[in-house]
């Protein structure tokens, strides 16, 4: 219904006369455009999906122009509202601990923040430049989660020069998850407390935005060097599903590097392990 309600017929190329009472496509002009009765699409928009195709699926999606997250988001919730597919593997839970082959991989990153996180944003492993880039996060009350910190902390609001936008992206990611894998309680937990705690946190959520996090530019203001332009890439874990592994770097030469080496002068001590009441689902 939000992507419906976002996209106007002249997007959609349809023509349209006189005057509309909503500025968003109709269910009428979504079904015609995926080829669909009303009473089908209508069904599905209602989250009734029971033995709908994936060539259907795919046909609401272009309909609806939605982006490579958007349409996976799709078929996560189709997949889990009737049941048809493999649901998410769980792993019995258990103190989360990295590999060594990972720690390894974590320390040959000395150029730049390096960490791993699931996709609840808890951060679980650092390299010792991470730890320092993220020494508020780590702490009390955000407990080494990037959403209690982007929402429960005031620092917050220093530390990401737009937070807005790092606002939006963190809710998206929390969405993006949940359509992953809706049975993860701690995931359930961790949406009631900022639901609860945090107005701009339950706006957003109620916006049904989702994002894939891969790669692009952030600015930072740490509270030990000042301000940081920071380009980042993230990678998905093959052996560990769900877990990202996330490195910032700073263009060579430039003042944020110069800043980032002086940040590492104080962080050259090894990072903590950082999240060792972070189970194992990841």
């Amino acid at each position: 219904m939000s992507r419906r309600a976002r996209l106007t017929p002249e997007q959609a190329g349809i023509t349209v006369a006189g005057n509309r009472r909503v500025a968003g496509l109709r269910r009428s002009e979504v079904a015609m455009l995926a080829d669909v009765s009303i009473e089908y699409y209508t069904k599905i928009e209602r989250g009734n999906v029971a033995g709908v195709s994936d060539s259907v699926l795919d046909a609401v999606a272009r309909a609806l122009q939605l982006d490579d997250a958007e349409r996976e988001h799709l078929f996560d919730l189709a997949r889990v509202a009737h049941g048809g597919a493999e649901p998410v593997k769980r792993r019995k839970p258990s103190r989360w601990a990295p590999r060594g082959t990972l720690t390894r991989a974590l320390d040959a990153v000395t150029a730049g923040p390096a960490f791993v996180r699931n996709g609840r944003m808890d951060v679980l492993a650092t390299n010792a430049l991470g730890a320092a880039f993220y020494d508020h996060v780590l702490e009390p009350p955000s407990r080494g989660n990037l959403a209690r910190f982007a929402f429960l902390d005031e620092r917050a609001r220093d530390f990401y020069s737009d937070w807005d936008a790092a606002a939006d992206v963190t809710v998206a990611i929390l969405r993006t998850e949940a359509g992953r894998d809706p049975r993860d309680k701690r995931l359930h937990d961790l949406i009631g407390e900022l639901s609860t705690c945090s107005d701009e946190f339950r706006t957003r959520w109620g916006a049904h935005n989702v994002r894939r996090h891969g790669s692009g530019t952030k600015s930072f203001h740490h509270h030990l060097v000042g301000d940081l332009t920071l380009g980042y890439e993230g990678l998905e874990l093959t052996a560990e599903p769900g877990l990202s592994f996330l490195i910032y770097t700073a263009e060579p030469g430039s003042p944020s590097q110069e800043r980032l080496n002086l940040l590492a002068s104080w962080s050259a001590t090894p990072a903590p392990q950082v999240s060792t009441d972070v189970v194992a689902e990841g």
